[in-house]
């Protein structure tokens, strides 16, 4: 079977109303279509790959790429696992997990998006809090970074929930455009001394070897 191969397929990171992992291919379609139907307001910059920006199909086809692409590129020195949030069962947004020579360094960087229909819900803290779980708990990570841009108000809002401190900030170029971003970092110390959603993990212990730490 294929999970004997890729045993990232059977990681399930779960809290009370969500669940975090890889999709199949006719949950990657359907979140596909999540994004199709949107990420953010129309006009509005929230990343600095502009991959959210365009029409429909090409929001929807830039994300099945970007899946299969991380899968492809994986190696244990640089990875990026790419865990689809579901609700109920259904697809709602991703919450990305990544990491570069992480046995030396046990540091991850998160990122996410959710679609439009189910912002303003309390998701994004959740699956951010789960990935964090996964991060320190399940990976025995000591620190894990995020960075957003200074005016995007609700992912900074669930980093400082969550117990991040800033930690400086990033000046990009983008379309001949200075956009800066808010980094913002959590220690192992301050996770531990944070509220947090209870969260379970199953299926980690045959993927050990490809984050490295086998």
């Amino acid at each position: 079977m294929l999970i004997d191969h890729w045993p990232l397929l059977g990681l399930r990171v779960r809290t009370a109303r969500l669940e975090l992992r890889l999709p199949n291919e006719d949950e990657l379609a359907e979140l596909a279509a999540v994004a199709a139907r949107g990420v953010h307001e129309p006009g509005v910059r929230r990343f600095l790959v502009s991959w959210t920006e365009g029409a429909p199909a090409e929001r929807a086809r830039a994300l099945v790429q970007s899946h299969w692409r991380n899968r492809g590129d994986w190696t244990p020195q640089s990875w990026s696992l790419d865990l689809v949030v579901f609700v109920d069962g259904r697809p709602v947004g991703v919450q990305d997990v990544w990491a570069r020579e992480f046995p030396a360094r046990r540091e991850v960087a998160t990122g996410s998006w959710l679609g439009l229909a189910y912002h303003g819900r309390g998701i994004g803290t959740e699956m951010r809090a789960a990935a964090l779980h996964l991060a320190f708990a399940g990976l025995g990570a000591t620190h894990a970074t995020s960075a957003s841009f200074v005016d995007n108000a609700a992912p900074l809002a669930v980093s400082r929930k969550l117990g991040y401190q800033p930690d400086g900030i990033t000046r990009d170029v983008r379309d001949g455009e200075v956009l800066v971003s808010q980094r913002l970092r959590l220690t192992r110390e301050n996770w531990d001394r944070t509220d947090r959603p209870a969260v379970t993990i199953s299926g980690l212990e045959p993927c050990l070897d490809l984050f490295g730490i086998g």
